[in-house]
């Protein structure tokens, strides 16, 4: 892959999400319907270290990328340890559902989480 290849996939505007997330799936329904979104279904085809370290230099970190909703975080008792960068790192790699969901890339940009705010900014960086 040449370098221009290398730097436009890099910059392809993304969506990762779960399709069996009603959440995400509402989400997706509401998208403006002339978005350019690349569609990046996290249970079928897992992130890699390379995509999720790409997330983690627009975000600033693992921890905001980290979901402390999921279920698996509540049963692994995981709120009571004390997690550093690399294990947030290493869960979010071991298990789909640790990614805060869903996380839009749009024009070198981040925005994580389903909030409210969050998912208007998407909306408006999409149109």
């Amino acid at each position: 892959m040449n370098f221009l290849c290398k730097k436009k996939f890099k910059f392809m505007n993304k969506i990762y999400y779960l399709a069996s997330c009603d959440t995400c799936r509402k989400i997706i329904k509401s998208l403006p319907k002339d978005h350019n979104l690349v569609f990046h279904d996290i249970k079928q085809d897992p992130i890699t270290a390379e995509e999720l370290e790409e997330m983690r230099q627009l975000s600033g970190s693992y921890e905001a990328l980290f979901s402390k909703k999921a279920q698996l975080y509540k049963s692994m008792d995981l709120k009571n340890k004390s997690l550093t960068e690399a294990d947030y790192k290493k869960y979010i790699l071991e298990h789909y559902t640790f990614l805060s969901r869903p996380v839009f890339i749009i024009d070198g940009k981040i925005y994580i989480g389903n909030s409210q705010q969050n998912m208007l900014q998407v909306y408006k960086a999409l149109t």
